[in-house]
């Protein structure tokens, strides 16, 4: 049992024009040095860039879609026993399933070929809303990984 008192999750208040706690969540992730007004910045133009890409259809939804499809329900645990590390499947807690899924869709947007931030967040965003692109790859590999470990569910507990 760990020596240390439990850790408490922080209150995460809304952004200022959707009023939603998840973006302002998804742009605390995408911040880098405390520059929250930068981030903002490029994260509504990212939603400004969506509004032509896909007909019909809210950025916010395209967003939201987007998230959904990235979050991967089974991960891989490290188990030890007795001698041996085995590689044991387990269910995704909701909470770290949206972290995931908001940490690679940010991390493989930076890695994208566009010129600014805003489109490769876009493009990355339209890519996991279409099915396709690198944090859907990820999700993808995550419960390849899972399935191919199943023999070892028996050591989850």
């Amino acid at each position: 049992m760990s020596r240390r008192s439990r850790t408490f999750k922080r209150e995460v208040l809304p952004d200022p024009v959707h009023k939603d706690v998840v973006i302002t969540k998804f742009i605390n992730k995408m911040m880098v040095d405390g520059k929250k007004a930068v981030a903002q910045k490029m994260f509504y133009g990212a939603l400004e860039e969506l509004k032509g890409k896909v007909p019909n259809e809210d950025p916010i939804a395209v967003f939201r879609k987007a998230l959904e499809n990235c979050k991967p329900s089974l991960e891989v645990r490290s188990r030890r026993v007795g001698g041996a590390t085995y590689q044991v499947p387990v269910d995704v807690r909701p909470s770290r399933r949206l972290a995931l899924a908001m940490r690679w869709l940010v991390a493989y947007s930076r890695d994208r070929g566009e010129k600014d931030y805003s489109k490769r967040l876009a493009a990355e965003l339209l890519d996991a809303y279409n099915n396709r692109g690198n944090a859907i790859k990820k999700r993808e590999d995550v419960h390849k990984m899972a399935e191919a470990n199943k023999a070892f569910s028996h050591y989850n507990w």
